[in-house]
């Protein structure tokens, strides 16, 4: 199966709920924003979107003016997240505030607890991605888009949530289609209660015969002495299913892109295991896969000197935070030798990505897999070279590559 475009931009960009949203941008910009951004953060910095309806909207695009909003949140906040995927998603942490937020967000982190992710990392990490380059590893050249980034996560996050991994085509499909959002409701609904028929089964199971799985302990979580009703439940399988799935495959063709494009540093990675976690994290940096989230001003606030109106949406560019120069030196290259320093990828403050350690291991894993049993990997001189594309979320369409067989 082949990847599909994702919405151009991010769910809810200066929309009404029920508004469908054009995108401000043409041409390469469409597909490329950084241009764009280095025009707003060397002027500006903080830009006003021109878009339709009643409600203002403004673009934040440096690493102080993101941090600002993403830490604020009582002055920013992520309610906005429901109008506009509600109608797809249902109620998930995405668009809760304050101590709704905490309490529904502390059922899901358990499950992402350390002692949890180092099983993981053994019994399910590891061997999935062994069996996807077993079928790779007698071919001497593959694409490993489809081959190897498409799969490997949505069948790690399957597996955690206790649905049957040989259906994680079906998963990744309903996935794509629900990270349409808004901006394709023909695409996000139809995929949503897809996923969610799908799901009705094997919650009902989960109900009278729990197991050790992620939607068992969902199904008999309790929130104030209630347990969880069907709208938050499926909201957190809506949610976790296409994040467990989109974001990582991103990353991690977004860090093979990096390193065959620097051969140099992969043979340094190669021989230097201890360098994968600086090339992971200079990745994340430089290629964020979803480069955006969105925040509504619940009051008159300033971000970089602009006055950003009560009710605005507030367009947080952690693509662009994560190239301010500002805060990093010739912040365009990636390069395994920067001096480590964080980075907005998984974003920060209360909304900081739950799922972030898990992608870490993901990412080190896998990379330590492919460089051991792919050797002398490298680019395959009869397709151009692999370049991230993408808009609210980026990565290589294609990575053709050769590598010596056994």
């Amino acid at each position: 199966m082949r990847p599909v475009a994702a919405s151009p931009l991010p769910w809810g960009v200066g929309m009404q709920p029920r508004n469908q949203f054009q995108s401000p941008v043409a041409g390469p910009e469409a597909t490329n924003p950084y241009p764009i951004w280095e025009r707003i953060r060397s002027s500006e910095k903080v830009a006003e979107l021109p878009v339709p309806g009643d409600r203002r909207s403004f673009w934040v695009t440096t690493w102080a003016g993101a941090e600002q909003v993403l830490r604020d949140a009582p002055r920013f906040s992520s309610s906005i997240n429901y109008e506009t995927v509600g109608p797809m998603m249902g109620k998930t942490i995405l668009a809760m505030d304050g101590e709704e937020h905490r309490r529904y967000r502390d059922l899901v982190a358990k499950a992402f607890r350390p002692s949890s992710l180092a099983r993981w990392g053994e019994e399910l990490i590891a061997p999935t991605v062994d069996s996807l380059l077993d079928r790779i590893v007698p071919k001497g050249r593959a694409e490993l888009v489809s081959e190897l980034t498409h799969a490997y996560p949505v069948q790690i996050i399957a597996a955690i949530l206790g649905v049957p991994v040989e259906d994680y085509d079906q998963f990744q499909r309903w996935a794509e289609g629900i990270n349409h959002g808004p901006t394709d409701p023909s695409k996000s609904v139809p995929a949503s209660r897809a996923m969610t028929a799908y799901l009705e089964p094997i919650v009902a199971d989960r109900r009278a015969h729990p197991r050790g799985d992620l939607i068992s302990e969902l199904v008999h979580a309790e929130v104030e002495g209630h347990r969880l009703d069907d709208d938050h439940l499926y909201g957190f399988l809506r949610l976790l299913l296409p994040a467990g799935a989109e974001t990582t495959y991103r990353a991690l063709g977004n860090l093979l892109a990096a390193l065959l494009t620097h051969p140099e540093a992969m043979e340094r990675v190669r021989k230097d295991r201890e360098l994968v976690p600086a090339a992971v994290e200079e990745t994340l940096r430089w290629e964020t896969s979803v480069t955006m989230v969105n925040r509504l001003a619940t009051e008159d606030a300033e971000v970089e000197g602009v006055r950003i109106p009560a009710e605005a949406s507030v367009l947080v560019a952690l693509g662009s935070a994560n190239h301010d120069p500002a805060r990093y030196d010739r912040p365009d290259e990636w390069d395994l030798d920067r001096p480590p320093r964080p980075h907005l990828a998984f974003g920060t403050g209360r909304h900081q990505c739950l799922g972030m350690h898990l992608a870490r291991l993901e990412l080190r894993i896998a990379l330590n897999a492919v460089l051991d049993r792919l050797p002398g990997l490298r680019l395959d001189p009869d397709y151009p070279p692999p370049e991230p594309v993408g808009f609210a979320f980026r990565s290589p369409n294609e990575l053709h590559v050769l590598f010596d067989r056994a």
